[in-house]
Protein backbone atom coordinates (compact mmCIF):
# COMPACT_ATOMS: atom_id res chain seq x y z
CA UNK A 1 0.00 0.00 0.00
CA UNK A 2 1.44 3.69 -1.07
CA UNK A 3 2.28 6.01 1.96
CA UNK A 4 1.77 8.81 0.04
CA UNK A 5 -1.69 9.81 -0.67
CA UNK A 6 -3.30 8.58 -4.19
CA UNK A 7 -5.23 10.52 -6.77
CA UNK A 8 -7.38 9.33 -10.07
CA UNK A 9 -7.00 11.77 -13.02
CA UNK A 10 -9.31 10.31 -15.69
CA UNK A 11 -8.18 11.94 -18.62
CA UNK A 12 -4.50 12.66 -18.68
CA UNK A 13 -4.54 13.37 -22.20
CA UNK A 14 -7.32 16.36 -22.54
CA UNK A 15 -8.97 19.84 -21.26
CA UNK A 16 -7.06 20.27 -17.66
CA UNK A 17 -6.04 16.82 -16.82
CA UNK A 18 -2.52 17.16 -17.82
CA UNK A 19 -2.11 20.45 -16.00
CA UNK A 20 -3.83 18.88 -12.66
CA UNK A 21 -1.86 16.08 -13.08
CA UNK A 22 1.16 18.06 -12.45
CA UNK A 23 0.31 19.85 -9.62
CA UNK A 24 -0.99 16.87 -7.84
CA UNK A 25 2.89 15.30 -8.42
CA UNK A 26 4.07 17.93 -7.53
CA UNK A 27 1.87 17.85 -4.14
CA UNK A 28 3.54 14.48 -2.72
CA UNK A 29 0.49 12.66 -4.94
CA UNK A 30 1.06 8.98 -6.68
CA UNK A 31 -1.11 9.14 -9.65
CA UNK A 32 -3.88 6.84 -11.73
CA UNK A 33 -4.01 8.36 -14.99
CA UNK A 34 -6.51 8.12 -17.90
CA UNK A 35 -4.73 7.72 -21.26
CA UNK A 36 -1.69 10.10 -20.41
CA UNK A 37 0.95 10.68 -23.12
CA UNK A 38 4.83 9.27 -22.48
CA UNK A 39 5.72 12.47 -22.18
CA UNK A 40 3.56 13.20 -19.54
CA UNK A 41 4.14 10.38 -17.48
CA UNK A 42 7.88 10.91 -17.80
CA UNK A 43 7.55 14.47 -16.29
CA UNK A 44 5.28 13.33 -13.41
CA UNK A 45 8.01 10.63 -12.39
CA UNK A 46 10.41 13.50 -12.74
CA UNK A 47 8.75 15.42 -9.88
CA UNK A 48 8.44 12.26 -7.44
CA UNK A 49 5.29 10.33 -8.53
CA UNK A 50 4.68 6.89 -9.17
CA UNK A 51 2.11 6.54 -11.70
CA UNK A 52 -0.25 3.95 -12.93
CA UNK A 53 -1.52 4.19 -16.95
CA UNK A 54 -4.96 3.06 -17.82
CA UNK A 55 -5.12 3.04 -21.64
CA UNK A 56 -7.90 4.02 -23.26
CA UNK A 57 -10.12 6.09 -21.27
CA UNK A 58 -10.44 9.65 -23.05
CA UNK A 59 -14.26 10.50 -22.54
CA UNK A 60 -15.26 8.04 -20.24
CA UNK A 61 -18.29 6.82 -21.94
CA UNK A 62 -15.54 3.75 -22.48
CA UNK A 63 -16.44 0.39 -21.56
CA UNK A 64 -16.13 0.17 -17.61
CA UNK A 65 -13.45 3.43 -18.11
CA UNK A 66 -14.31 4.72 -14.05
CA UNK A 67 -14.60 0.81 -13.00
CA UNK A 68 -10.92 0.21 -14.56
CA UNK A 69 -9.58 3.72 -13.18
CA UNK A 70 -10.39 2.44 -9.42
CA UNK A 71 -9.47 -1.09 -10.16
CA UNK A 72 -5.79 0.29 -11.05
CA UNK A 73 -5.78 2.70 -8.02
CA UNK A 74 -6.55 -0.63 -5.66
CA UNK A 75 -4.45 -2.64 -7.52
CA UNK A 76 -1.22 -0.81 -7.51
CA UNK A 77 -1.81 1.82 -4.67
CA UNK A 78 -4.18 -0.10 -2.00
CA UNK A 79 -5.60 3.23 -1.63
CA UNK A 80 -7.66 6.00 -3.69
CA UNK A 81 -7.81 9.67 -2.08
CA UNK A 82 -8.99 11.87 -4.56
CA UNK A 83 -10.61 11.59 -7.88
CA UNK A 84 -11.48 14.01 -10.70
CA UNK A 85 -13.34 13.78 -13.64
CA UNK A 86 -14.29 15.42 -16.64
CA UNK A 87 -16.53 14.72 -19.66
CA UNK A 88 -19.21 15.74 -22.08
CA UNK A 89 -19.48 16.29 -25.59
CA UNK A 90 -20.60 20.82 -26.29
CA UNK A 91 -23.87 20.24 -28.53
CA UNK A 92 -25.09 23.36 -29.94
CA UNK A 93 -28.01 24.58 -31.63
CA UNK A 94 -31.65 25.32 -31.01
CA UNK A 95 -33.92 22.91 -28.96
CA UNK A 96 -36.87 23.32 -32.02
CA UNK A 97 -34.20 21.93 -34.22
CA UNK A 98 -32.86 19.43 -31.77
CA UNK A 99 -33.16 15.53 -32.12
CA UNK A 100 -34.23 12.56 -29.41
CA UNK A 101 -30.51 11.63 -30.75
CA UNK A 102 -29.50 15.03 -29.68
CA UNK A 103 -30.45 14.65 -26.03
CA UNK A 104 -29.41 11.01 -26.06
CA UNK A 105 -25.76 12.31 -26.75
CA UNK A 106 -25.77 15.15 -24.13
CA UNK A 107 -27.34 12.16 -21.45
CA UNK A 108 -24.60 9.78 -22.42
CA UNK A 109 -21.62 11.93 -22.32
CA UNK A 110 -22.82 14.70 -19.52
CA UNK A 111 -24.96 12.95 -16.76
CA UNK A 112 -24.52 9.47 -17.26
CA UNK A 113 -20.41 9.13 -17.16
CA UNK A 114 -20.68 11.54 -13.99
CA UNK A 115 -23.12 8.81 -12.81
CA UNK A 116 -20.68 5.45 -13.80
CA UNK A 117 -17.89 7.73 -12.07
CA UNK A 118 -19.23 8.51 -9.00
CA UNK A 119 -20.56 5.07 -8.47
CA UNK A 120 -16.97 3.76 -9.35
CA UNK A 121 -14.56 6.31 -6.74
CA UNK A 122 -17.46 6.44 -3.93
CA UNK A 123 -16.98 2.84 -3.27
CA UNK A 124 -13.62 2.60 -2.12
CA UNK A 125 -13.56 6.02 -0.52
CA UNK A 126 -16.65 5.35 1.95
CA UNK A 127 -14.82 2.49 2.89
CA UNK A 128 -11.99 4.09 3.93
CA UNK A 129 -14.19 6.96 5.53
CA UNK A 130 -12.21 9.87 3.74
CA UNK A 131 -11.28 10.80 0.15
CA UNK A 132 -12.26 13.87 -2.16
CA UNK A 133 -13.86 13.85 -5.43
CA UNK A 134 -14.47 16.69 -7.91
CA UNK A 135 -16.60 16.43 -11.04
CA UNK A 136 -16.59 19.27 -13.66
CA UNK A 137 -19.68 20.00 -14.88
CA UNK A 138 -20.15 23.40 -16.82
CA UNK A 139 -21.28 27.21 -15.36
CA UNK A 140 -24.05 27.03 -18.49
CA UNK A 141 -26.01 24.51 -16.02
CA UNK A 142 -26.55 27.53 -13.88
CA UNK A 143 -28.74 29.47 -16.13
CA UNK A 144 -30.27 29.31 -19.67
CA UNK A 145 -27.95 29.39 -22.54
CA UNK A 146 -29.54 30.33 -26.13
CA UNK A 147 -27.94 27.91 -28.55
CA UNK A 148 -27.09 25.16 -25.94
CA UNK A 149 -30.50 24.55 -24.47
CA UNK A 150 -29.53 20.63 -23.94
CA UNK A 151 -26.39 20.59 -23.23
CA UNK A 152 -27.41 23.24 -20.23
CA UNK A 153 -29.94 20.98 -19.37
CA UNK A 154 -27.94 18.33 -18.88
CA UNK A 155 -25.48 19.64 -17.09
CA UNK A 156 -27.96 21.01 -14.01
CA UNK A 157 -28.51 17.58 -13.98
CA UNK A 158 -24.89 16.37 -13.37
CA UNK A 159 -24.52 18.91 -10.79
CA UNK A 160 -27.19 18.14 -9.10
CA UNK A 161 -26.35 14.72 -8.96
CA UNK A 162 -22.94 15.87 -7.29
CA UNK A 163 -24.78 17.45 -4.57
CA UNK A 164 -27.54 14.74 -4.08
CA UNK A 165 -24.35 12.30 -4.10
CA UNK A 166 -22.32 14.72 -1.33
CA UNK A 167 -25.24 14.27 0.96
CA UNK A 168 -25.17 11.01 1.08
CA UNK A 169 -21.71 9.91 1.86
CA UNK A 170 -21.02 13.27 3.85
CA UNK A 171 -21.46 10.88 6.81
CA UNK A 172 -19.05 8.87 6.00
CA UNK A 173 -15.66 11.67 5.49
CA UNK A 174 -16.28 11.76 1.90
CA UNK A 175 -16.39 15.42 -0.05
CA UNK A 176 -17.79 15.82 -3.09
CA UNK A 177 -18.47 19.02 -5.21
CA UNK A 178 -18.21 20.56 -8.81
CA UNK A 179 -16.83 22.42 -10.30
CA UNK A 180 -18.20 24.49 -13.70
CA UNK A 181 -16.65 25.87 -16.03
CA UNK A 182 -17.21 28.32 -19.45
CA UNK A 183 -15.60 30.31 -21.21
CA UNK A 184 -11.89 27.94 -20.96
CA UNK A 185 -9.58 28.36 -23.78
CA UNK A 186 -9.54 24.65 -25.04
CA UNK A 187 -9.97 23.03 -28.64
CA UNK A 188 -13.34 21.55 -27.91
CA UNK A 189 -14.73 25.01 -26.43
CA UNK A 190 -13.04 26.98 -29.29
CA UNK A 191 -14.85 24.43 -31.85
CA UNK A 192 -17.99 24.93 -30.79
CA UNK A 193 -18.12 28.63 -30.36
CA UNK A 194 -16.22 29.04 -34.00
CA UNK A 195 -13.89 31.13 -32.44
CA UNK A 196 -11.04 30.55 -35.35
CA UNK A 197 -8.86 33.79 -35.46
CA UNK A 198 -8.85 36.57 -33.36
CA UNK A 199 -12.05 38.61 -34.54
CA UNK A 200 -14.12 35.47 -33.58
CA UNK A 201 -12.45 35.71 -30.13
CA UNK A 202 -12.59 38.96 -29.56
CA UNK A 203 -16.20 38.58 -29.91
CA UNK A 204 -16.57 35.82 -27.54
CA UNK A 205 -14.33 37.35 -25.12
CA UNK A 206 -16.35 40.44 -25.15
CA UNK A 207 -19.57 37.80 -23.49
CA UNK A 208 -16.59 37.42 -20.53
CA UNK A 209 -17.04 39.86 -17.61
CA UNK A 210 -13.19 39.06 -17.01
CA UNK A 211 -12.76 40.23 -20.88
CA UNK A 212 -10.81 36.70 -21.48
CA UNK A 213 -10.88 32.88 -21.96
CA UNK A 214 -9.56 30.49 -19.03
CA UNK A 215 -6.78 28.84 -18.85
CA UNK A 216 -5.83 25.17 -18.58
CA UNK A 217 -3.09 26.00 -15.68
CA UNK A 218 -5.24 28.46 -13.71
CA UNK A 219 -8.17 26.32 -13.80
CA UNK A 220 -5.87 22.94 -12.97
CA UNK A 221 -4.96 25.07 -9.92
CA UNK A 222 -8.55 25.55 -8.85
CA UNK A 223 -9.27 22.11 -9.04
CA UNK A 224 -6.30 20.75 -6.87
CA UNK A 225 -8.03 23.06 -4.06
CA UNK A 226 -10.69 19.96 -4.04
CA UNK A 227 -8.49 17.64 -4.18
CA UNK A 228 -5.09 18.14 -2.44
CA UNK A 229 -6.48 17.30 1.20
CA UNK A 230 -5.98 20.96 2.44
CA UNK A 231 -9.21 21.48 2.62
CA UNK A 232 -11.51 18.99 4.29
CA UNK A 233 -14.93 20.92 5.22
CA UNK A 234 -16.36 21.54 2.33
CA UNK A 235 -18.73 19.27 0.60
CA UNK A 236 -22.04 19.47 -1.85
CA UNK A 237 -20.80 22.72 -3.51
CA UNK A 238 -20.99 24.19 -7.20
CA UNK A 239 -18.60 26.37 -8.23
CA UNK A 240 -18.67 28.70 -11.22
CA UNK A 241 -15.24 29.04 -12.93
CA UNK A 242 -15.71 31.19 -16.09
CA UNK A 243 -14.43 34.25 -15.13
CA UNK A 244 -17.23 36.24 -13.40
CA UNK A 245 -20.38 35.37 -16.54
Amino acid sequence: MSTRPVAIVANGSFYVGPALARILAARGFDLVVGSPSDALVAELEAAGASVERVADVVTLEEDHASERLVDAAMSRFGRLDSACAFSGLIVTGRFMDSSEDDLERVVAGCLTTPYRFLKAVTVPMVSAKSGQILVLTSAAGTKPVPGAPLYSSVRAGATMLVKNVAAEVARHGVQVNALGTNFMDFPEFLRANRIRDEESRAKVEAMVPMKRLGTMQECAAMCAAFLDGTSRFQTGQFLSYAGGW
